[in-house]
């Protein structure tokens, strides 16, 4: 496979680089990627060989673990299969390549890599196919994309002028985001600091019995939120109906329930029957957590203000259903540091994800101050929190139009539009 690449990489140099375009070889008839390379399955990793060595071990999403030994010569193209579908990263030393991933080495093109590194990122490969059971990129799809396919000389001049350039804007994205996680974690802190201790730095304090708690105002209350609140399953997908009449409906999933708020741009639908709904339509007010995903995110709570309606939640969102306890508070207090120990402390783990059962939900402490108390602390941390989200909304803006400015200089380049004369200067 690997030399067969190869011929046909180069027969195809020889047939389409028919014109020049800004002084250097561009063909005029895109090539498709199958002529151009071959996308190698990753392996799965046996649970013993995690951490055994110092090799990154690649997901999806990126670098999650360490191994021993290498399935990819050095360096590597990583591509997302499954869950993060189509992320293209780079392996500068190889890797282990997990089974939710593409790779691509020298064995598996002729090309060269950070060329071919930099014209995957224009495809727009994370649309992978929805329509699946369980989202992914398809191979044979990634084969039919057509790319500008010039020759090796050329090929290199692009690489090293995106090497170049792109560091600089790289470098203004992490000064960004850096300033972004500086935000998010004064957000964090002060509302750990307010809905643990209050707003009062001279109240008495009183042990909560709890190590991941600590203290808390000796007036407050201390419930499990079995106590306060219904914790709710979700849908199951997949189960066939033969006999009943199906409804179509819109559903939630983990991808739309996030830290404090809801992605609701991506929300897909499922046809069931009438009898299937009543258990797992959401209701104005309920509390959505997520069951599994990233060990960060887990349990984080928000609000459903019926954005939708009528709405389903499958199995893997949790609706808490309050019945003593405010759903504003119970959500600012899932995102606490605190409550965060208490999900990470109870999560069963597997790889780079993690989930916890209801049970364990069911046995989180909520602390309650007297309501009028309770009242103005969600008041104030409403107060600050604005002024912290009008800069971070500042920031994600500036790094949006960054991220554009990104990809279209990387477009230009790989499709011939950035003269030969730019790129070597």
């Amino acid at each position: 496979m690997n030399n067969t690449v190869g011929r046909v990489s180069d027969s195809v140099t020889r047939q389409e680089a028919e014109s020049v375009v800004s002084g250097y070889a561009m063909p005029t008839r895109p090539t498709r990627l199958k002529f151009i390379c071959h996308l190698g399955y990753g392996d799965a990793l046996p649970k013993d060989e995690e951490s055994s060595g110092d090799i990154p071990v690649f997901g999806s999403n990126g670098q999650y673990s360490t191994t021993s030994g290498r399935n990819t010569l050095v360096p590597a193209i990583v591509v997302g299969r499954k869950g993060s579908y189509g992320k293209v990263n780079w392996a500068f030393d190889g890797c282990f390549a997990s089974d939710t991933t593409f790779f691509i080495d020298s064995n598996q093109t002729s090309s060269n890599l950070r060329w071919l590194y930099w014209v995957l990122q224009t495809l727009k490969l994370d649309e992978g196919s929805k329509e699946a059971a369980v989202p992914g990129l398809n191979r044979e799809s990634v084969y039919e994309q057509r790319v500008k396919f010039p020759d090796q000389e050329t090929q290199r001049l692009i690489a090293d002028y995106l090497d170049r350039e792109t560091v600089h804007i790289d470098a203004l994205v992490a000064e960004k985001e850096k300033m972004l996680a500086l935000l998010e974690e004064k957000r964090a802190a002060l509302i750990s600091r307010a809905v643990t201790r209050g707003l009062n730095p001279d109240a008495p304090l009183k042990p909560s019995g709890l190590d991941w708690l600590g203290d808390i105002p000796a007036h407050w209350e201390l419930q499990r939120l079995k106590h306060l609140a219904e914790v709710r399953g979700g849908l199951t997908l997949g189960k066939k109906y033969s006999s009943e009449h199906l409804h179509t409906y819109p559903y939630l999933r983990v991808a739309n329930v996030q830290d404090g708020h809801l992605l609701l741009q991506d929300v897909l639908t499922v046809d069931v029957p009438i009898s299937e709904t009543n258990s797992n339509l959401l209701a104005y007010g309920d509390v959505l957590m997520n069951e599994g995903g990233d060990i960060d995110k887990l349990g984080r709570g928000c609000v459903w203000r019926d954005e939708i309606k009528p709405c389903l939640h499958q199995n893997h969102v949790f609706a808490v259903r309050p019945h003593s306890v405010d759903s504003e508070w119970l959500a600012l207090w899932t995102s606490t540091f605190d409550a965060k120990r208490y999900f990470e402390s109870r999560a069963k783990r597997s790889t780079n994800l993690a989930s916890i059962s209801s049970s364990n939900v069911k046995e989180l402490s909520i602390p309650l101050p007297p309501g009028d108390e309770q009242k103005a602390i969600l008041r104030f941390v409403t107060h600050e929190s604005s002024r912290n989200d009008k800069l971070t909304a500042s920031l994600k803006e500036s790094l949006r139009l960054i991220y554009e400015r990104r990809a279209a200089l990387i477009t230009a380049a790989v499709t011939g539009q950035i003269p030969i004369e730019v790129m070597r200067s």
